[in-house]
This record gives C-alpha cells, sequence and structure tokens, in this order.
C-alpha cells in the first residue's frame, strides 16, 4: 500500500462528527476524530465525504458523483450500516402489531454494498469497510421513543437489547460483505468492544460516539494504518 496518497472516506453521520450536546441535547458538528494526525503520520491526503443521515443507497449517490468528477483517490474506506438498519419507531408506535423493515433490507444493503465495491474497482480504487460502532440500547431506546408510546414499540421488539441485536446483524454483514469481496476491514466495533464501560464512549442518544468515542474511531484508524501503510 505504499502507493497510496489520497484516501476518501465515505459515510454517515458517525463520520461526519456528529455529537449530541448533554447541555442543550440539540445535535452539533464536533469532529475530534483526528484526521490531520493520521494525515501527518501516514503522508495521507484524507477527504472527508461522510454525510449527515445517509444510508447506503444516499451513499451510492455520493460515490458516484464523486466518481464523475476529475478528483483522483486511491482508497474509499466506507462506514454504512447505522441509518440502514433503524427504523421508523413512529410507525413502529402506532401499529405494533404490524410488519415493519429496516430503511434498508438486509438483502438490498448486501446488494448496494457489493456494488459500490466493484464500481470503486473498475476504477482501480481499492475499497475498505468499517464496522459499526455498537449502541446502547437503552440510550437509544428512551432517545428515539420520547414522545412515543413506549409500551408499543416494546410489544414490537419484545425487548430493548433487540436494537442492539439487530444493529449488530448489520455490522456482522458487513464483515461478511468484506470477507466475500476480499476487502480489508477496519474493525471499530472491536475497538469500542474492548472498553469496559462502552456507555462512556457514546453520547445521550445511545448513537453517536462521544469526544472520547471519536478518540476511538482515530485509535483503530491509527492501528490500522500502521499495520497496512507505511510511516
Amino acid at each position: 500500500m505504499n502507493i497510496i496518497k489520497h484516501i476518501a472516506v465515505f459515510g454517515d453521520s458517525i463520520f461526519k462528527g456528529m455529537q449530541l450536546d448533554p447541555k442543550t441535547l440539540h445535535y452539533r458538528i464536533v469532529n475530534n476524530i483526528d484526521i490531520d494526525l493520521i494525515s501527518r503520520t501516514h503522508s495521507l491526503v484524507v477527504s472527508n465525504y461522510a454525510k449527515i443521515g445517509s444510508t447506503i443507497t444516499k451513499g451510492m449517490e455520493i460515490l458516484q458523483k464523486r466518481l464523475a468528477t476529475d478528483e483522483v483517490f486511491d482508497v474509499a474506506i466506507m462506514d454504512y450500516g447505522g441509518n440502514d438498519c433503524d427504523f421508523d419507531w413512529a410507525q413502529v408506535a402506532e401499529t405494533p402489531d404490524a410488519e415493519h423493515t429496516a430503511h434498508t433490507p438486509l438483502d438490498a444493503f448486501v446488494a448496494t454494498y457489493h456494488r459500490m465495491i466493484d464500481l470503486l474497482r473498475e476504477r482501480g480504487i481499492r475499497p475498505i469497510l468499517a464496522t459499526l460502532p455498537p449502541i446502547d440500547p437503552q440510550k437509544f431506546f428512551d432517545w428515539n421513543c420520547r414522545g412515543l408510546n413506549k409500551e408499543n414499540v416494546l410489544r414490537w421488539l419484545g425487548e430493548v437489547t433487540t436494537i442492539y441485536r439487530f444493529q449488530e446483524m448489520y455490522s456482522r454483514t458487513v464483515e461478511k460483505i468484506a470477507a466475500e469481496a476480499g476487502c480489508l476491514l477496519v474493525d471499530l466495533r472491536g475497538a469500542f468492544l474492548a472498553h469496559r464501560r462502552i456507555d462512556n464512549l457514546l453520547c445521550e442518544d445511545g448513537t453517536h460516539p462521544n469526544t472520547e468515542g471519536q478518540k476511538v474511531i482515530t485509535e483503530a484508524f491509527l492501528d490500522f494504518a500502521g499495520r497496512y501503510a507505511p510511516a
């Protein structure tokens, strides 16, 4: 990988650096993922094309637009699944006995990810995937279901931890896609799970890494780059 000079990052609000302010409980961009440190350490140019709220479908659109420009990059790091595995919780609360599907069903998620990988390789760009940082299911439930009929949501879920398991399924699917496609994988999830108190690394919404969590992401990328890129 010693010919790599320019890396493009694609993903959602995690890579964008969105945090929930603990005082105002409003979202804001506070990106402490130290891209500059990673860039200086390995003499890389890093362009961040992550977009808040992106599913993998939106990610495909963004990727296609970037590839249509004259910009050249050697590697694309992608982290999708967090919004794809989410549900319309208001609809769940209103109709707890109905069938509800994730924003991106798993089969569509897999197919689109593979298409993105193929598209990058056709352009001579190396795709690298990243697993999903874990969520805190109770915090996630309390935040996303505020103002909703929580009893109905729980009736549909069965238990709060179902949220964690469903998100984990998408993250493990990313691992499977990487293995099937022969892609390198940045294990962000493993970096978080190595910490005893994951809740200390997440905002009050149980989803977005706080400043300490973003530092864990930096460390995971530095560790990955140290193993696969020259200093």
